[in-house]
């Protein structure tokens, strides 16, 4: 990928400079000609020789992607790196070692992933503990710049290195190298890093962990895979010593088992040597094993197994399972796999329609996988609409049961290639935007595969080549449906609300019933275009044009009182951001009673517009990038999408014509009212989900417009209340209009004219609802109770703070305030106590309302622990406040904050995000001038005083979600 320069505003371009005070970058060589071989200089004893040959595409046929650079060391050690300028100055590493869970013994069983807790904890070249202030002093924020996972097959360690150089680099690939040959494996670190893994498995949501097992379980019977979850088990967690998990380490950690991935802001043949400086040394201990057998699906009787999990919904999945072989990754195999693919596409479509028209089921689909090196498999899940899952199970195989005998029409390969087209096209225009991380992330990936990675150019032509072979034919889709619902094995799993003896019995016979009447008439989808979408009037007249912010951005007033805010920049190439925002959103909504308005996100765009419903909708935008997304803001109403250059104007028009003529179909609203009712059960199984519905109301005072409907609620919607709602609520209120990205000035004003300038003038909105309230200070933490693990509980605090866009510079100092808060309290709760895995603290401060914000922490806990989170909590809060921070531990906050912000105000969505709302509110715009000095001036002090004024003991407010259970021996 060629590097270009981006178009980067002032206020954040001092910030590679004012962030990190490291040395610059060396002076990068010019690129040369890729060579066979190559000799480097090391710190090993002698140079190494490096083949330099693509070796990702030695068994392929698929050009290789000139812009990653090979290579392989003697020891069997290989790198791919890339130069990648999105977004400027970072670099993003992966390191991948070939083992994961399935590499395990049963007396091993989550040693993979306890090595990458430990490796992150202390290694060769970084003392125990200290892992994550390095990172951050290279303005890498600890757990999403730096990070890793284990997988059943592979374990994988993450850095985005922000503001990179040479120096930088190298001295993160040397902690890289001492982290994958010699972690800190000892009986301390395993004392401190073993009770936060068993805090991470005891916090994962019960019933989805036990349905999960269950299904892999089902699926995969006889082979590892049925019984390897990367988190262990207890027992073999509690049993590891070092010197057990120093065996799995010498086993499996060496070179010839690890890649190096390298994909951003730096000369390539540099990153290339840093590499080869700090890995070519190391060697593996021992012969190198061979992979351990994962086995095949087992021939024999359709399997069918049950679970009673009352808190999720009847779901039923189902497998038909092959043998996993590896494929040379060639151009005629993807193309047969793009066929099979569209196979899947159809029938989806075809249960999606059904679904939408009120069938038996609230959900169905198909798909086609690989799983872990274990099986190749095509699987279905169904998720009916209340408990009958048996209708719901045969009405789904009756779709699948026709697609396998009636071949589709041509109209209907050709729409689902138009999408293909569309998808690969828009990344081929949008390549030189690609971010590093993802690629890195993309090569992983295709390591654990065995597969390539390919160009968006090479990837779009092996479509293009394939449709003129003509292999997308009715045939080839009933050739492949009937190939792809065959196999070696046919699983299937039922959960239900409450157990049923003979439910197994019933999956059974639910799976072998003739389902030849049940298909019913295929729905043909008539043709759409633009002329059926309701007229808006003519063009707006412009009445007012200003060059706003910097960078500079076109603020426009309508005539009909629309407002638009315009951001034309074409460094993101090919990618348009619009935002509507329109009506007042929270402050709209009645705070005095409850509405339908959480059916919103679900139901009001999919009751479609006009005439056109939503699948007429869908056949309207086939083949085209546009998008029509739903939210409530806390002062406005809210309409996204990204989309094209070619297809923005568009797009605009649907978005306004949903304003002025929407449709109030009946379907989706009753399909919103069975999804909730589907889950509602959750919300009361762990404490996540109690979180999730009680906690947003109560951290307001039981205002009604936030948190989770009640049941009695939810039954109660019907088509014509939740009209009632949404129809004055589209119609009413300020408009403003959004665009940022790769447009031009006057065509982007032209659009909004023909569009939203089109429309009526709007009536005044209604009085505002009161502003959001802070709940009262509790002597005794609010007590709510779940139906879950007796081993899972939550603990809440939280301190009111302010809100509204005038004072950034004070929502800027809480920001960083609750960073510290959050890095303190996961330093004790979790690296010292190891009582959570995952505790967290933030500042959310709401600029659309005057009040409201809160700095708070949660925290997983076990039971016991609750009183241990209170605890701590509070003495952070009061030594912030008694005692300044060091500067270091400041600039360790704020480096990686500046960082990312030096990151992504090379996007255009991040000034969309800074700035909309503008138009109406200058404030807003006059915040986004400051980003850079609100930070830079805050110092100890200034903390201090901000920690003084709202970390108050007398206003802090807590809660505790604990097993029913425990409450009641209370």
């Amino acid at each position: 990928m060629l590097s270009y320069s981006r178009a980067l505003a002032k206020p954040l371009v001092a910030l590679l400079l004012v962030s990190v005070a490291l040395p610059l970058p060396a002076q990068q060589r010019a690129r040369r000609a890729p060579v066979a071989t190559s000799t480097v200089p090391t710190q090993a004893a002698a140079p190494i020789t490096v083949d330099t040959r693509p070796w990702l595409f030695a068994d392929s046929d698929i050009p290789p992607d000139i812009n990653w650079h090979f290579g392989a060391l003697p020891s069997g050690l290989r790198y791919a790196v890339r130069r990648n300028a999105v977004p400027p100055g970072q670099v993003a590493v992966r390191v991948r070692i070939d083992a994961g869970s399935l590499y395990e013994t049963d007396a091993e069983q989550g040693f993979a992933h306890l090595i990458e807790h430990l490796s992150f904890r202390g290694s060769k070249y970084v003392p125990d503990g200290e892992a994550k202030r390095v990172w951050q002093r290279f303005g890498a924020t600890f757990g999403s710049d730096s990070n890793a996972s284990t997988t059943p097959t592979q374990t994988v360690y993450k850095l985005d290195l922000p503001g990179a150089t040479d120096v930088k680099l190298d001295e993160s690939l040397k902690i890289f190298s001492g982290m994958m040959a010699a972690p800190a494996i000892t009986d301390a670190g395993l004392a401190a890093e073993r009770p936060a893994v068993l805090a991470e498995q005891r916090e994962a949501p019960g019933p989805q962990v036990r349905y999960g097992d269950a299904l892999r379980q089902t699926f995969f019977a006889g082979q590892p895979l049925a019984s390897r979850s990367p988190i262990g088990t207890i027992k073999t967690l509690e049993a590891a010593n070092p010197a057990s998990v120093q065996a799995f380490h010498d086993k499996w950690y060496r070179p010839s088992r690890a890649v190096v991935i390298i994909s951003g802001d730096i000369d390539p043949d540099v990153a290339a040597r840093l590499v080869v400086k700090n890995f070519g040394g190391w060697q593996g201990k021992g012969a190198n094993p061979a992979d351990p057998d994962f086995g095949t699906p087992q021939t024999g009787d359709p399997i069918a197994k049950t679970i009673a999990e009352p808190s999720l919904p009847p779901i039923v999945a189902t497998a038909v399972l092959r043998p996993w072989k590896y494929q040379s990754d060639t151009i005629v195999f993807n193309q047969k796999r793009m066929v099979d693919q569209l196979a899947m596409r159809l029938i989806n479509r075809r249960l999606e329609t059904r679904a939408r028209a009120g069938g038996s089921f609230l959900q169905a689909s198909v798909n086609l996988d690989d799983v872990s090196r274990s099986a190749n498999g095509t699987f279905t899940n169904v998720i009916p609409i209340g408990d009958d899952w048996e209708a719901a199970l045969k009405d789904v195989r009756a779709v699948i049961a026709d697609a396998m005998a009636t071949p589709p029409t041509q109209g209907e390969i050709d729409r689902e290639l138009a999408e293909f087209d569309a998808a690969m096209k828009n990344d081929v225009d949008t390549a030189r935007v690609e971010a590093g991380a993802k690629q890195a992330d993309d090569m992983v990936s295709a390591l654990d595969i065995r597969e390539t990675v390919a160009g968006p150019q090479t990837s779009y032509d092996i479509l293009k080549q394939a449709r003129t072979k003509g292999m997308f034919t009715p045939a080839a889709m009933v050739e492949s449906t009937n190939r792809l619902f065959k196999g070696d094995a046919n699983r299937a799993l039922v959960n239900t609300r409450t157990p049923d003896e003979g439910a197994a019995a019933k999956l059974a016979a639910a799976m072998k019933a003739d389902v030849s009447k049940l298909a019913g008439k295929r729905t043909q989808q008539a043709a759409v275009d633009f002329s059926r979408v309701p007229k808006l009037g003519q063009p707006g007249k412009t009445v007012a044009q200003a060059r706003v912010g910097d960078p500079p951005m076109e603020q426009v007033t309508f005539a009909n009182g629309v407002r638009a805010l315009i951001y034309p920049n074409a460094s993101e190439t090919g990618r348009v951001y619009l935002r509507v925002r329109f009506g007042r959103g929270y402050q709209a909504l009645p705070s005095d009673r409850p509405t339908p308005a959480w059916a919103g996100d679900t139901a009001l765009i999919a009751s479609g517009i006009g005439s056109l419903n939503q699948s007429d909708l869908d056949q309207l935008t086939t083949g085209r990038r546009m998008g029509l997304d739903f939210d409530i803001g806390d002062d406005a109403f809210l309409f996204g999408a990204q989309t094209t250059p070619g297809d923005y104007a568009d797009n605009l028009t649907l978005m306004a014509a949903k304003l002025a003529a929407p449709r109030w179909d009946k379907a989706p609203v009753a399909r919103a009212r069975a999804a909730m009712l589907a889950g509602y059960a959750g919300l009361s199984s762990s404490p996540d989900g109690v979180l999730a519905r009680d906690l947003e109301g109560l951290l307001r005072d039981g205002d009604p417009r936030w948190g989770v409907p009640t049941l009695e609620q939810i039954e109660k919607l019907d088509a014509a209340s939740f009209k009632k709602l949404w129809q004055p609520l589209l119609a009413t209120g300020p408009i403003e209009v959004d665009i940022f990205g790769d447009v031009k000035g006057d065509e982007a004003i032209a659009a909004v004219a023909k569009s939203f300038g089109a429309l009526k003038a709007r009536r005044a909105d209604d009085p505002r609802s009161p502003t959001v309230r802070f709940p009262a200070h509790v002597a005794q933490p609010v007590l709510r109770t779940h139906d879950g693990d007796d081993n899972q509980a939550a603990a809440v605090i939280a301190w009111p703070t302010g809100g509204g866009s005038a004072d950034h510079a004070e929502q800027r100092r809480l920001d960083v305030l609750a960073a510290v808060f959050n890095d303190r309290l996961f330093d004790r709760l979790r690296s010292v106590a190891g009582a959570s895995y995952s505790p967290s603290a933030q500042s959310q401060w709401p600029v659309g309302q005057p009040g409201g914000g809160r700095l708070i922490a949660i925290g997983k806990v076990a039971p016991d622990k609750v009183p241990l989170f209170f605890q701590l909590s509070r003495q952070i809060a009061s030594e912030l406040v008694t005692t300044p921070v060091s500067e270091d531990e400041l600039r360790r906050t704020i480096v990686p904050m500046l960082q990312y912000m030096a990151r992504a105000s090379s996007g255009n969505q991040f000034w969309l995000l800074q700035t909309s709302g503008g138009t109406f509110d200058p404030k807003r715009i006059e915040a986004s001038q400051s980003l850079v000095s609100d930070f830079t001036t805050i110092t100890p002090a200034l903390l201090q005083a901000t920690a003084a004024k709202y970390l108050k003991p007398e206003k802090d407010w807590t809660m505790a979600v604990v097993p029913k259970k425990a409450a009641a021996a209370k």
